[in-house]
């Protein structure tokens, strides 16, 4: 549907206005103000994270924890500053220590949900505040991506539980961490089987619905293109991948690749990982789309229960006249 509705009358102009132009003086005060994205990972130590992170945004931007993983399930922030092409992106990478490596898993999910539900409440603190700042800092967490052991059976019971309860508070793309252990045949299976999980228990995924719809005419060229593009990352989720800070020569050129003893993993090349098709999906076209569902599912939904409740609190709490 557009937004402007089927019943608006539509008049021709009869010579140049120049409103058009609106999108140039949007993208001069969007650079100006630059950008902000947050992200949070959440896996058991060992799959990569940390090196996915730099190899998504070719930049070393979180250190490796190396072979031996933090005891502590406390919840870090890296925010750095990245510049392309004159766009400045804050990036913060909120990483989850801890999580599923303890003997005892019980509720080890906690943690990651009040902190998901910590930065809703900030934010919302700030916007009720009476003189709040014109610009409020955004430290809400815009994707989680959920990394899957390569274990090439099923997903665990706690990582079931886990997804299930984030994708109630924020935007969750699951990947197959460290893809290149499995053969193709292998992983194709666990993909397959990853994706029925998901399906029977009910796991929203992002993107879980096809946010494009309300912007444009139903039946028009792009509607339909907007919907294979949808159904095209429905298809690949969960994403295979494989991260690399290393740079190896291949065929004369110096690519980000792995080299194990079945030859060399090439993270760029669609044959050998998804790699690419993650990147793409969250720095070039999907960026925007998952700050803007943050804020109108998510944080939206965050906002109308707390109102409420309070709502409620203050009802009650009233004294009869």
């Amino acid at each position: 549907m557009s937004v402007f509705g089927s019943d608006l009358k539509k008049a021709t102009l009869n010579s140049y206005v120049g409103f058009d132009t609106i999108t140039k003086q949007i993208e001069s005060k969007l650079l100006q103000r630059g950008f902000t994205f947050n992200v949070m990972v959440v896996g058991r130590s060992g799959l990569g994270k940390s090196t996915l992170v730099n190899t998504l945004f070719s930049s070393h931007i979180v250190d490796s924890k190396g072979v031996s993983p933090k005891q502590t399930t406390e919840i870090s922030t890296v925010t750095t500053l990245l510049e392309e092409n004159g766009v400045r992106l804050k990036l913060s990478i909120t990483d989850t220590p801890g999580y599923g490596d303890q003997v005892n898993n019980d509720a080890c999910w906690e943690p990651i949900i009040k902190y998901i539900k910590d930065q809703y409440s900030l934010y919302l603190r700030k916007e009720l505040t009476p003189q709040r700042e014109q610009r409020i800092s955004d430290t809400r967490i815009h994707v989680v991506v959920f990394f899957i052991a390569p274990t090439g059976h099923a997903l665990t019971p706690l990582d079931i539980t886990v997804m299930k309860k984030i994708s109630k508070f924020a935007n969750i793309v699951p990947v197959i961490a460290k893809s290149d252990s499995l053969t193709v045949e292998e992983k194709d299976a666990f993909k397959r089987r990853i994706k029925q999980e998901i399906e029977f228990h009910q796991i929203k995924t992002y993107p879980f619905v096809d946010t494009s719809e309300e912007y444009t005419v139903p039946g028009s060229d792009q509607d339909r293109a907007n919907k294979q593009i949808f159904q095209a990352l429905k298809a690949m989720i969960p994403f295979a991948i494989v991260g690399s800070e290393r740079n190896i020569v291949v065929d004369g050129k110096a690519v980000r690749a792995r080299r194990t003893r079945s030859g060399i993993v090439n993270v760029e090349d669609e044959n050998h990982c998804e790699f690419t098709h993650l990147r793409d999906f969250l720095t070039r076209t999907h960026l925007q789309d998952l700050i803007d569902t943050t804020a109108t599912i998510h944080y939206e939904n965050f906002r109308t229960r707390q109102l409420m409740a309070l709502k409620e609190s203050t009802t009650m709490n009233r004294p009869e006249a």
